[in-house]
């Protein structure tokens, strides 16, 4: 009997044992505590859904001053430290036109530095935002990024 219940104990531990976290040998503390990152590495960010706006106006003048705006904001919340990522997506059915991932998680922050976008603020796009969780290291690519395009749009 004994025996049957040492099997038991000796084969559950071996099982909790295949299910147990690995430690990560190349581990950096130092870069960690840098990005903010949990013991998984992670963190949470802002998710910025752009999408289209209301405003459906076709005046070219009007609509090149905001996109002007847009990009120059876009600068300006990189430069704070704010815009880890951005960029457009293709032509979709529910009109989302781009993604921000923002160094911020207060909602409100968050809106105050987008409204600042005047293609938002004056509703050629809109947004939706969420919680969004992803390397704490994203941050790390910003600086090579600025060294790999040829033109900018």
């Amino acid at each position: 009997m004994w025996t049957k219940i040492f099997a038991f104990v000796f084969a559950f531990s071996n099982l909790f044992n295949l299910f147990s976290q690995i430690d990560n040998p190349l581990y950096n503390d130092t870069l960690a505590i840098k990005y903010g990152a949990d013991i998984y590495g992670m963190k949470a960010y802002t998710l910025v859904i752009l999408k289209t706006g209301s405003n459906n106006t076709q005046d070219k003048e009007f609509l090149n001053k905001c996109f002007s705006g847009h990009f120059s904001n876009m600068e300006r919340m990189e430069k704070e430290g704010k815009l880890i990522l951005a960029g457009p997506l293709s032509k979709n059915d529910a009109q989302y036109r781009g993604i921000f991932i923002i160094q911020n998680t207060d909602k409100e922050q968050v809106i105050i530095d987008l409204e600042k976008d005047m293609s938002i603020s004056e509703k050629v796009l809109s947004y939706e935002l969420y919680q969004w969780f992803g390397s704490a290291a994203l941050p790390a690519y910003l600086p090579d990024s600025e060294k790999i395009w040829k033109n900018k749009p």
